[in-house]
């Protein structure tokens, strides 16, 4: 479908509303939800609604963007058309991440990277990947690694196409146009079992807002690597037959014996000892009660020290109190726990804990002294207080977590393996800044300079330009307006430093901001003094305080790794949205980003990482009115 370019229209901003309900379009088309217990506790409705939300803005970021496209398809060129999502996840490169067409959303191989399983994965051997990304279709006899091929592999399923060499990176994405997952065998079988629509190296692969070629697949993606395990584990399983008597060594399973010696039909396989599972459920280690429970524990208190420690001076280490059972849930407890598999992530619940909710779970921990609680509305319990200096937290340990592009990394099957092919990284961070300050003299001052040949000087060679006065230079800088002036004219001599004064005031300043050792030569100037980083707190809805930081661009950093950094840092949401009436016609946006909280030493840490020096950083506290 895209193997020639399509013709795309400019992007724009995609609703808020807009963008959830697409969300939540897709998360029910591909079934990516478990559907919630009728008899859910509030807890585990709030756990719910935040793994939800979690979710949604993984499928489809915050910044996501809409366009219309058009396009030819199939051998009569029938014309198309539809619209794609352009998006980058934590400030990565936007690339598109769907694509619709007849209200139908297909995912593209960025969404498939980084969201293992979210549709079946076929296989087939590397030579034919290369035909299907020349446009071909996949025939019935290309398919391999079954039967059985995947349950969802049905005809008009949306599917995903790996490689053998490389089972666990999809590299295509079609549409089946058999009942793929019925058939018994694939020899011998005629006809196409996949229409190809998308691949990478196809021009929505290499489409950039950057003009960027397009991202290389990366080696191996852990989530759907143990999908194709499994499948394989069950095909050889399959392969046993173990229902055929006469074979030796064959039993089978409707004639399983007991520990008595007795008798017993499948349905019954739990009292023959093997509790019914399934070999994929058997190959999971299964936690126990005490496990659960321990690793909850522990990653509350991975949770307050991870504040301690990044945000040593912050009023309650960037705690706001109270503390509701959905934010000690979301921010504290969740992001800390060591889930690095889907199995992980549904045996970690605080349901399947010894508390079975959050609130059993706080008042624990107010009994163990490591919290201070109370009962609110009834039937709510909040965290008044933290005991900060207790050897719980202080003599903790962190542990390894898995490494989440989003806070849905977890659930959605990605494992250390695959974020670690994604390049996430800020290019702005270790970086070494210089702020250079330039005069450029006025009319009047021009002949004192003419023998430098430039127009810039900083204020060290203004200094050593001027070493004595002349008339031209009494002309231009004293008018005998005031009292100095008369004096100096009268004399003919002036004190260095008040002449040093004089004279810059007397020029136009300009800035340039030098990124890494760069040649400043090389670096246009621009006019005005130079500009500052503005961190702003203000308070929200009555009593809630927020942070937000604005004059990132001069200094080379990009606000989307800057906000992933900071709601990892300090455990709560942000974002970035234009500046309210910063951008001029014709100008270049000017981005904030906001961070929830009174987070002030957190962000100039995050800066001072990036080569911003705290005397280039202007901070305005709305909260007490005065600026600091």
């Amino acid at each position: 479908m895209f193997k020639k370019k399509p013709q795309i229209k400019p992007a724009a901003p995609l609703r808020s509303s807009d963008r959830r309900k697409l969300a939540d379009q897709i998360i029910q088309d591909y079934q990516l939800s478990a559907p919630q217990p009728e008899d859910s506790t509030p807890e585990q409705k709030a756990e719910a609604t935040t793994a939800h939300t979690n979710l949604r803005n993984s499928l489809l970021p915050d910044n996501v963007q809409s366009a219309r496209f058009t396009t030819t398809y199939g051998p009569q060129l029938k014309q198309v058309s539809g619209t794609v999502y352009i998006g980058g996840p934590n400030g990565e490169e936007a690339r598109i991440l769907w694509w619709q067409i007849d209200g139908i959303m297909y995912p593209s191989v960025y969404t498939l990277w980084r969201h293992p399983d979210i549709v079946a994965l076929l296989h087939t051997p590397e030579f034919v990947i290369k035909k299907l990304q020349g446009g071909a279709d996949l025939m019935t006899p290309g398919l391999a690694g079954g039967p059985p091929f995947p349950a969802r592999a049905k005809k008009g399923a949306v599917v995903a196409v790996a490689s053998l060499e490389r089972p666990s990176v999809p590299v295509a994405v079609g549409v089946c146009e058999i009942d793929v997952s019925a058939l018994q065998k694939v020899q011998g079988v005629r006809g196409h079992a996949v229409e190809t629509l998308h691949w990478a190296g196809d021009e929505l692969w290499s489409y950039s807002t950057s003009d960027r070629p397009g991202r290389q697949a990366p080696e191996e993606i852990e989530g759907w690597r143990r999908g194709f395990e499994e499948r394989e584990l069950a095909e050889k399983v399959g392969e046993t037959r173990l229902e055929d008597e006469d074979d030796e060594g064959g039993v089978r399973l409707d004639q399983v014996n007991n520990s008595n010696g007795e008798h017993v039909g499948s349905g019954d396989l739990k009292d023959a000892g093997m509790n019914g599972e399934t070999p994929e459920q058997a190959d999971v280690n299964e936690l126990s009660q005490d496990e659960i429970d321990n690793a909850f524990r522990k990653a509350f208190l991975y949770g307050v020290y991870h504040h301690k420690t990044t945000q040593p001076s912050a009023p309650n280490h960037g705690l706001v109190f109270p503390l509701t059972q959905s934010i000690v849930m979301s921010a504290l407890i969740q992001p800390f726990l060591p889930a690095f598999t889907p199995e992980q992530s549904n045996q970690l619940q605080m349901k399947k804990t010894s508390w079975k909710n959050i609130k059993k779970f706080i008042k624990t921990l107010d009994k163990q002294k490591l919290l201070r609680s109370k009962e609110q509305n009834g039937h709510e319990t909040v965290i008044l207080d933290v005991d900060f200096s207790d050897k719980a937290f202080v003599n903790f340990k962190p542990y390894p977590l898995p490494k989440k592009e989003t806070m849905a990394g977890t659930s959605l099957g990605r494992g250390e393996k695959a974020t670690e092919r994604i390049d996430t990284g800020d290019d702005a961070v270790g970086q070494k800044l210089q702020v250079l300050s330039y005069y450029k003299p006025t009319t009047k001052l021009q002949p004192l300079f003419e023998s430098a040949g430039r127009q810039l000087f900083t204020p060290p060679e203004v200094r050593e330009l001027l070493n004595g006065l002349d008339p031209t230079l009494g002309n231009a800088v004293f008018d005998g307006s005031g009292s100095l002036d008369k004096e100096v004219l009268t004399k003919g001599t002036v004190p260095r430093d008040a002449l040093i004064d004089r004279v810059l005031h007397a020029m136009t300043p300009s800035y340039a901001i030098v990124r890494n050792g760069a040649d400043p030569g090389a670096v246009k100037a621009k006019s005005g003094a130079p500009p500052k980083v503005h961190i702003t707190l203000e308070t929200r809805s009555g009593n809630k305080t927020v942070t937000k930081v604005s004059g990132l661009e001069a200094y080379y950093i990009n606000t989307k790794p800057l906000a992933d950094e900071l709601r990892k840092t300090c455990a709560g949401s942000t974002s970035v949205d234009p500046l309210a009436g910063a951008t001029k016609k014709n100008e270049k946006e000017i981005m904030e980003v906001m961070v929830q909280g009174p987070q002030k030493d957190a962000v100039v840490k995050a800066l001072e990482r990036r080569g911003v020096q705290a005397r280039w950083v202007e901070v305005l506290d709305k909260t007490k009115g005065k600026k600091k």
